[in-house]
């Protein structure tokens, strides 16, 4: 039953198909005209060997159209087309023969145009074995998938290198404006092949490298023009011109260019913004060093950072750069708060709400609040003491008082949240002025406003002409910045100042007097230098004398003198000639002395002039002995050379002069320092007994002496000093006595 069944259905399913492929015609005469058919177009579809010298057959095309019309009205197009495609795969060796031998060539030469010549190749193959369109956009379509799929299939890895080097030549005739008239029918042919869309990233990738190098070769150390605005316009001239070719190909009108160029477009905008952003990060350093000519590179870099996420780069390339060229013992102290200040101001144009310069100023503030000079440094620059060219503070900045850390009030309608890649401690206070940032670095301003007071005294007693213009100016200026009642001190100072010239014109109506001394309240100055000196012979004439006069003007106040400061102005009248000299009071006091008689003893005039040490004797007798004016005729005595002829050739100065004379306003630190050279014979005794000594061996020694309470780091702070007057060397932590 079930046999018959089966039978019966294949019965019906042939006199169908023999229905469909018959036609309806008498007999088999359909079935033999769709067996014509079926060869004839078959033997048209079949692919060719372009490499055959045998010219083709010619078909006529009436009857070809006619043969598809007949396997399409018997429903057999389908089966064609699959043989079609088999023929297809089977033809695909003559490509790959094609292929191999360009390829080779192209490894041996590594000439882009042997690519180019391979590409117009498989057009012509494509074309070739292409169906006619009368078969209808499905079947090549098919046809156009089967032939791409075999043809990547055999395509070598170095086609790829070879698409790149063809692809980065028709960029760089764009560019050049000496393009090949072929570029356009080669854009045509990677259309025709889909290489665009399978080589789309290398062919993006091929102008991202070219905009990377012109980026480098243009913009690198240029910082003093904006670079973006010409990176535009180069792109818009150059480079667009190129991208229409792969990216906007079909494009009838500049609108529609404009349009399906817009994502690829803004990926090249991006990478150009990219590449200038990594250069002027790796740049930011120096860029801080040229600041304020480097601020268009500067302006450049922040509308970057708006295209480019790369903050957190810039944070950490700043800082290894500041690690490696500033925070060291090798850089100044002002060199580092002048970069310090730079950096403030460059990363303020930046990013104005401060997140950058937070994360990078840290380290810096903490190595200077490590430093010990930090305060002199900036309070110098406070009072315009600094020595160089170079400013902490741009006179052109309004000043402002110190602005301390503020609470957020989250019911202003102008707050604003932080920015989100604010770290935990991040506070976006309201910009602060220069001085406010650097005096923040501490955490109290106290300590500024002693070194304030320090600084002031030095520069008051130093002044010559009584001129106070400025230091005024200067305390009207710190006021507004630390407050009135933090400078209430200074006030005192400079009261005291113009009342000491009050006085002294006082003085000086009622009884003339060469001497003009400085009269300052005790409790109100830093800490002088002390000492028990007196001044001999009329001297202490004078300072009687101006005392009484002081004593009958301010009955309620005593003075009390400090003979050891200051400058005296000295005529020696002796035998043959007149010497002028600006000296100390101690040179004073020992050459008024000579007045007395012609030879004295160290030891007899340091008994004359009070408590002196002997090192501040030998060198004021030795700026005398300098001038020619006393002579040492054996160890210890001195003979005053009253005739200029008594001057020999032997007379050569045998006393080491020292330093600078010290500030009469001290530090700890000098304070320190002065003390410890009470013990320099001591040392001096060692290196010239024992040769080099070590520091531990020199503290062991010294703790041997009465009254020496010094800590080792103490004693390395004074071998210092001496080292750098000459006095000693050090070599592998040796120490010994200088030549």
């Amino acid at each position: 039953m079930a046999s018959n069944a089966v039978r019966a259905q294949v019965t019906a399913k042939w006199q169908d198909s023999f229905a469909r492929l018959n036609r309806s015609e008498p007999g088999i005469s359909g079935l033999m005209a769709f067996s014509d058919a079926w060869t004839l177009a078959t033997e048209f579809l079949k692919p060719r060997d372009l490499n055959d010298l045998k010219p083709r057959h010619q078909y006529d095309m009436r009857r070809v159209r006619m043969a598809f019309d007949t396997i399409n009205k018997c429903r057999r197009l389908p089966v064609m087309m699959e043989v079609f495609l088999e023929d297809l795969h089977n033809s695909q060796h003559l490509i790959a023969r094609e292929v191999e031998s360009h390829m080779n060539l192209y490894s041996e030469k590594s000439d882009p145009e042997i690519v180019r010549a391979l590409i117009f190749r498989l057009v012509e193959w494509y074309n070739a074995w292409k169906p006619p369109a009368e078969l209808g956009q499905t079947i090549i379509s098919a046809y156009t998938l089967s032939f791409q799929t075999h043809l990547f299939s055999i395509l070598p890895a170095s086609f790829a290198r070879g698409v790149k080097s063809l692809v980065a030549a028709t960029l760089l005739g764009t560019v050049s404006l000496s393009s090949d008239q072929r570029d356009g029918a080669l854009w045509h042919a990677f259309d025709m092949l889909s290489l665009i869309e399978r080589y789309e990233t290398l062919i993006a990738s091929v102008g991202y490298e070219y905009i990377e190098s012109h980026v480098h070769e243009t913009c690198a150390g240029a910082w003093s023009a904006p670079m973006l605005h010409k990176l535009r316009s180069w792109m818009l001239e150059k480079i667009v011109p190129w991208m229409i070719w792969p990216f906007a190909r079909g494009a009838t009108n500049a609108e529609e260019a404009k349009t399906m160029m817009q994502g690829v477009g803004s990926r090249f905008e991006f990478h150009m913004h990219k590449t200038l952003c990594d250069l002027r990060t790796k740049e930011i350093f120096d860029i801080i060093v040229d600041f304020p000519d480097s601020v268009p590179a500067l302006n450049d870099l922040k509308e970057c950072l708006q295209r480019v996420d790369q903050r957190a780069e810039l944070v950490q390339s700043l800082r290894r750069a500041n690690r490696k060229r500033l925070l060291h013992p090798g850089a100044d102290t002002k060199d580092i708060l002048l970069q310090y200040v730079s950096t403030i101001k460059c990363l303020r144009i930046v990013d104005p709400p401060g997140v950058l310069l937070f994360k990078v100023a840290d380290p810096i503030r903490r190595y200077l609040r490590e430093r010990p000079d930090t305060i002199r440094c900036i309070v110098a620059s406070l009072v315009g003491d600094g020595e160089s060219g170079d400013s902490l503070i741009d006179d052109n900045e309004p000043i402002h008082p110190l602005q301390q850390p503020e609470v957020e009030n989250y019911a202003d309608p102008e707050w604003t949240p932080e920015p989100v890649d604010a770290g935990p401690d991040f506070r976006a206070n309201k910009t602060s002025d220069i001085i406010s940032t650097l005096v923040s670095i501490y955490d109290s301003k106290d300590l500024f406003i002693k070194e304030l007071q320090v600084l002031l005294a030095q520069r008051l007693l130093a002044l010559k002409d009584g001129n106070l213009d400025r230091e005024r100016r200067n305390v009207e200026i710190l006021k507004i910045r630390f407050g009135e009642s933090a400078l209430q001190v200074c006030e005192v100072m400079l009261r005291d100042m113009t009342d000491s010239r009050r006085i002294d014109q006082h003085v000086q109506s009622q009884k003339p007097n060469v001497m003009h001394p400085t009269i300052i309240s005790r409790h109100f100055w830093p800490a002088l230098e002390v000492s028990d000196m007196v001044m001999p012979g009329q001297f202490q004439d004078l300072q009687e004398q101006y005392a009484k006069e002081f004593s009958a003007f301010k009955p309620d106040k005593v003075l009390r003198w400090h003979p050891h400061l200051g400058r005296i102005q000295l005529e020696l009248e002796l035998d043959d000639r007149t010497v002028e000299a600006d000296v100390p009071p101690l040179e004073a006091a020992f050459i008024e002395l000579f007045s007395e008689k012609n030879t004295w003893t160290v030891d007899e005039l340091m008994a004359r002039v009070g408590t002196v040490t002997r090192s501040a004797a030998l060198k004021a007798l030795g700026t005398w002995v300098d001038m020619r004016l006393l002579k040492e005729d054996s160890e210890n005595v001195f003979r005053l050379l009253s005739v200029a002829g008594d001057v020999t050739e032997d007379t050569t100065p045998k006393l080491a002069i020292g330093g600078e004379d010290l500030p009469p306003v001290i530090s700890v630190q000098q304070q320190q320092a002065e003390q410890m050279r009470v013990y320099w014979k001591f040392i001096e005794g060692m290196l010239t007994n024992l040769g080099s000594l070590g520091l531990d061996r020199i503290q062991a020694m010294l703790k041997l002496a009465p009254g020496y309470d010094r800590t080792i780091e103490q004693l390395a702070n004074f071998m210092e000093a001496a080292k750098r007057e000459g006095l000693v060397t050090v070599k592998d932590g040796l120490w010994k006595l200088g030549k």
